[in-house]
This record gives structure tokens, C-alpha cells and sequence, in this order.
């Protein structure tokens, strides 16, 4: 009779294991860009709606303000606020400033007439010239 030997430290190579894992490798590759597809037209359809929101939004205040347009009396105000009319028989006085005219007396014309934005060889010559 022969013997025959047992060999409890080898093991034959698992094939399923293997297998199993090519199945769910190949399933992720299968499902990933329907996945990325679907979360970016998530996120464009999120974009539309509050931009539709805001559309909605400044389309409600146009519309006030074509209400307002369409009043006789704030086109008058409009108009003389905007375009300074005046109706038959007034006067118009508009305040430009309230301060007067003068100036400051320790500067000399030669400093106000010069811009910064020059080179300093440039308000050289200018003052130059100025004070002659």
C-alpha cells in the first residue's frame, strides 16, 4: 500500500477570490462615469434653479418699476429731479457748492498746477517753467 502524504502548509491557488475582484474592478469602472455624470448635472440644474430665482427676482422689480413709470406724477418728479425741468412760472436755483472760491494761502500755484502722476523730471521742468 502506498502512502500517501499530507500537505497541510500548501495551499492550491483560490481562483474565486480572484475572480471577485475582477467582477467589482470591472463594475466600478462601468458605474464611475454615469455616477460623475449624474453629480455634475446635479450641480448645473442647483446653478440653473438659483439663477432662475434671481431672474424671477429682478423680473418683479421691473415690473415695479414700469408700474412707477406709468404715474404722470413720478415721471414730473423724475424729470425734475434728473433733467432739472422746471414748470412754466418757476425758478430754478441749483447749489453747486457752499463753500467759496478761495483757496488755501500757503500754496503756491506752482504746487496745485502740478499732477502726481508725472515723473519727478517732468514736475521739475513744469515747475521750472511756472515760476520762471
Amino acid at each position: 500500500m502506498a502512502r500517501r502524504q499530507l500537505r497541510f502548509g500548501r495551499r492550491r491557488p483560490n481562483n474565486r477570490g480572484l475572480a471577485f475582484a475582477a467582477i467589482l474592478f470591472f463594475l466600478a469602472l462601468t458605474i464611475a462615469p454615469p455616477v460623475k455624470h449624474y453629480f455634475t448635472q446635479r450641480a448645473q440644474i442647483s446653478a440653473l434653479n438659483s439663477q432662475l430665482s434671481a431672474d424671477n427676482s429682478a423680473l418683479e422689480k421691473a415690473r415695479q418699476e414700469l408700474l412707477l413709470w406709468q404715474d404722470p406724477e413720478y415721471i414730473k418728479s423724475q424729470a425734475r429731479e434728473r433733467l432739472h425741468f422746471v414748470l412754466p412760472g418757476e425758478r430754478q436755483y441749483i447749489v453747486v457748492d457752499g463753500a467759496t472760491g478761495t483757496t488755501k494761502e500757503n500754496s503756491t500755484q506752482v504746487a496745485t498746477a502740478l499732477t502726481d502722476g508725472q515723473p519727478w523730471y517732468s514736475r521739475l521742468i513744469a515747475s521750472i517753467s511756472e515760476a520762471n
